[in-house]
């Protein structure tokens, strides 16, 4: 089930537009909610090559996500499809996973809810 949402796409692009990586969101996803800051997809997909380059086992996948300028990937319209999460924790109970954050893909039609802002936990 589709649930296209016009206002997270326009923040979505927003983003995309300004090049900012600060404007921060939880979202709520079947299985999941995820906390953390939107990013360009560009800046996303060159941090998480980065991250593969630094290792010997997935170094071969990092030109996969490496940009070289390359604009990003849209549907019909050129808006959107994705929202794409940095220094983002899965919320469990008390817990966000991982520690550090991680680097998160997800579609906007999968999301169910969302609000602006990082939601806190505490590991107590």
């Amino acid at each position: 089930m589709s649930n296209h949402d016009d206002l997270l796409a326009d923040i979505a692009e927003k983003v995309e537009s300004e090049r900012s990586n600060q404007m921060p969101l939880t979202v709520v996803v079947p299985g999941a909610v995820i906390t953390g800051r939107l990013a360009p997809e560009a800046v996303w997909r060159e941090r998480v090559a980065e991250v593969l380059r630094d290792s010997e086992q997935l170094k071969p996948f990092a030109e996969l996500f490496a940009t070289t300028g390359a604009e990003p990937r849209r549907a019909g319209g050129g808006r959107p499809t994705h929202l794409h999460l940095h220094v983002a924790r899965i919320l469990q109970g008390s817990y966000g996973l991982p520690d550090t954050g991680g680097m998160y893909r997800v579609a906007i039609d999968q999301v169910c809810g969302w609000t602006l802002g990082e939601l806190s936990y505490s590991d107590a």
